[in-house]
């Protein structure tokens, strides 16, 4: 099957949405969020636009994430979301309808593989194919997946987090944990929730993470201003949170990320963790801008644990990869 230059890879993510054009490279980076008129259903955002009113709309306009834990609960929306992707990065003409090439979750079904599919065709897609997760990653950070030896990537996304052992542009072993990035968020506005009867919405949760999160100690330890509803009296009101405890919040979704990556290293064949101690693993996916998150890993497994140069856009550089050398890699598509 050949591959035409308008042709796209799409990292379509629970939190972002990364497009690749053939020959191109990223094109596209934006939340995977859309934003609709309540009585209509008309599109009225998407991405960055939509982002802006997320928590400030009125009563007759929805924010949504049509994406959940790295699978569609929306089609309809994720449909819309799509189309509005490929016709951005594809323009009009004669290659508008272009074949897509999509990161799915190592860990889901055949009917929500199927349904990923469907929304791309119809999104405007003339042919779709999917690509697991942990491999695109594993491509995109420039891992040799092709070589008769074990390399591991660990790609925390906002709704997944997936490890895999890839030997000879196959998945050896994987595990896909449907807690990531978003349970994080999540964690933090629970204990702000708890700690200082402060309500916070997502989006600021979210700037906390980016701002202060860590899973291992820092050398100098950090604090961010927050600002809420207070829950006892309703009025605005603003507190000040330590990294320390922030760090506390995210305990334990980071440590059942830990459990299932030492569950993937304890089904390795004996040889491929014999090349894993030497390769170590690879972080990828928006997970690997915690602080620290490397450190904890390498300290809790032994293992040296390296950050992706580019660990957002991964998924997408690798499945573009993919398009650009169909030939050779034709064979780590599902």
């Amino acid at each position: 099957m050949a591959f035409f230059s308008k042709d796209l890879a799409i990292d379509l993510g629970t939190a972002n949405t990364v497009v690749y054009v053939k020959n191109k490279g990223v094109v596209i980076r934006e939340p995977t969020i859309v934003a609709t008129d309540a009585k209509t259903g008309t599109v009225l955002a998407v991405g960055n636009d939509a982002k802006k009113m997320a928590g400030r709309t009125p009563q007759s306009i929805t924010v949504t994430r049509p994406l959940r834990d790295g699978v569609i609960a929306d089609f309809t929306v994720t449909e819309k979301l799509l189309e509005y992707f490929i016709r951005k990065a594809s323009g009009t003409g004669l290659f508008a309808r272009p074949r897509v090439l999509v990161g799915i979750p190592s860990g889901i079904t055949q009917v929500e593989m199927k349904a990923v599919i469907d929304a791309a065709l119809n999104a405007g897609a003339r042919e779709a194919k999917l690509i697991q997760e942990p491999m695109a990653a594993a491509i995109g950070a420039d891992l040799p997946v092709a070589e008769a030896r074990g390399v591991m990537i660990v790609d925390v996304g906002g709704g997944t987090a997936e490890v895999a052992i890839i030997s000879m542009k196959g998945i050896v072993t994987s595990r896909s944990l449907r807690i990531a990035g978003d349970e994080m968020t999540e964690a933090i506005a629970t204990h702000i929730r708890r700690r200082y009867n402060l309500l916070i919405g997502d989006v600021t949760a979210e700037e906390v993470k980016l701002a202060i999160g860590s899973a291992y100690p820092l050398e100098s330890e950090k604090t961010y201003e927050v600002r809420g509803r207070d829950l006892i009296n309703g009025l605005p009101k603003s507190v000040e949170v330590t990294s320390e405890e922030i760090r506390d919040a995210l305990k334990e979704p980071l440590e059942q990320i830990l459990a299932t990556i030492k569950s993937a290293l304890e089904l390795a064949p004996p040889e491929l963790s014999a090349d894993i101690i030497d390769s170590g693993i690879m972080l990828t996916g928006g997970g690997a801008l915690i602080m620290g998150f490397d450190k904890f890993i390498s300290t809790r497994t032994g293992i040296l644990v390296s950050i992706a140069e580019d660990p957002l856009q991964c998924v997408a550089k690798g499945a573009g990869k993919v398009l650009e050398n169909y030939d050779s890699l034709h064979e780590v598509l599902i």
